[in-house]
């Protein structure tokens, strides 16, 4: 079975891929329409749509699919920090030297063949340049560089929206609300107020960003929604499905608080503090759907948020970084990294019925 990060990176991929086809479709079509009727060169030899429309579709494909997987799995982690309109700009730059390179030791070695010669002739260099002043080389590399600029506006904003988001719009999964059930942990940093004053809001920022970023993979792991950043507080849910699976949604707990007390030298170093955290968890029905007229969104609406928001105040009161209700201690499976620790029944603010509380404790070895 493959892991929520590597079925991540193929969601990530997999649009890239459909955007290439999608353009070198188009391409075939306007091509066909043009020359369809007519000769394809100056040889005079006949346009064959049949032919023509299955290469182009296939490079397309590949070629984006490519793309993607560079784009995925290296210059998005360098270009990270980077601003969207440096990325925009960028980006594409370099993806077209690494085409125009790849188009030229292409047309080298085609030449080289057709003329039976050496690939590092003179003869063959001179086809060569002569391909690369050409108006076809042009359009080609306008067009890619169009295709290259729409895929990665899109991968930019669809990761700005949050992994699936920008696609449910499309599919129009939430066009109408639906019920379902879902987990959710309302994670807050502890003593930011503190934090904030004695660093100055911009380092702060910094080590928000920071923070999140770090955080961040474990979500991912343990399969984890980010619904809302409120400050320095952040909203993960699950399906129910995926959030007991292995029980995904305790792991990831405990899973974020390695991640950042691997982190501490840097924090140490950069911030004079490493920051902490406490969360609460609860499960229950929610309607989810798109909302907004200026600005969509996908909201989840239901006293499971409310309910986990109040739970997650109470980690103070009790001094743990951790609660849960008890309908989610009830549903999620026996773990020997752990014991679940009553803390009794509680009455939430804006609940009339009492809730049963727990904290979750690591177990020595």
């Amino acid at each position: 079975m493959l892991s929520p990060n590597i079925k991540r990176y193929i969601h990530r991929i997999i649009p890239f891929g459909l955007i290439w086809l999608t353009f070198g479709i188009v391409n075939s079509l306007l091509v066909w329409g043009l020359l369809g009727l007519g000769p394809y060169s100056s040889k005079g030899n006949p346009y064959d749509f049949g032919g023509n429309f299955f290469v182009t579709a296939v490079l397309s494909l590949v070629s984006g699919l490519l793309i993607g997987a560079m784009e995925v799995l290296y210059l998005s982690k360098l270009f990270r920090k980077k601003s969207f309109r440096v990325k925009i700009i960028y980006k594409p730059i370099i993806y077209q030297v690494i085409i125009n390179l790849f188009l030229l030791i292409s047309a080298a070695i085609n030449i080289a063949v057709d003329l039976k010669s050496g690939v590092f002739s003179k003869q063959v260099w001179d086809n060569v340049w002569a391909y690369y002043i050409s108006n076809a080389l042009l359009g080609s590399t306008v067009y890619a560089a169009l295709v290259i600029i729409v895929s990665l506006f899109y991968a930019e904003v669809s990761e700005s929206l949050g992994p699936g988001v920008l696609a449910n719009f499309f599919k129009g999964k939430y066009h109408t609300p639906v019920e379902e059930e879902r987990i959710y942990m309302f994670l807050d940093m502890k003593s930011s107020t503190t934090i904030a004053e004695n660093l100055g809001h911009v380092r702060y920022f910094e080590m928000l960003r920071e923070y999140y970023a770090d955080i961040s993979g474990s979500i991912i792991k343990y399969s984890g929604e980010i619904y809302q950043y409120v400050g320095d507080e952040v909203i993960v849910s699950w399906t129910l499905k995926k959030g007991l699976q292995n029980n995904n949604c305790i792991q990831c707990f405990f899973a974020m608080k390695e991640a950042l007390e691997k982190q501490a030298r840097k924090y140490n170093d950069r911030f004079g503090v490493l920051p902490g955290f406490k969360a609460g968890f609860h499960v229950g029905k929610v309607t989810t759907g798109e909302i907004g007229v200026i600005k969509k969104d996908i909201m989840f609406t239901g006293d499971v948020l409310n309910t986990t928001a109040r739970i997650q105040g109470l980690c103070n009161t009790y001094k743990v970084d951790i609660l849960i209700s008890d309908d989610l201690r009830k549903k999620i499976f026996p773990d020997k990294q752990w014991q679940i620790k009553s803390m009794g029944e509680n009455a939430l603010r804006g609940r009339d019925e009492k809730i049963d509380l727990f904290t979750i404790l690591p177990c020595k070895n």
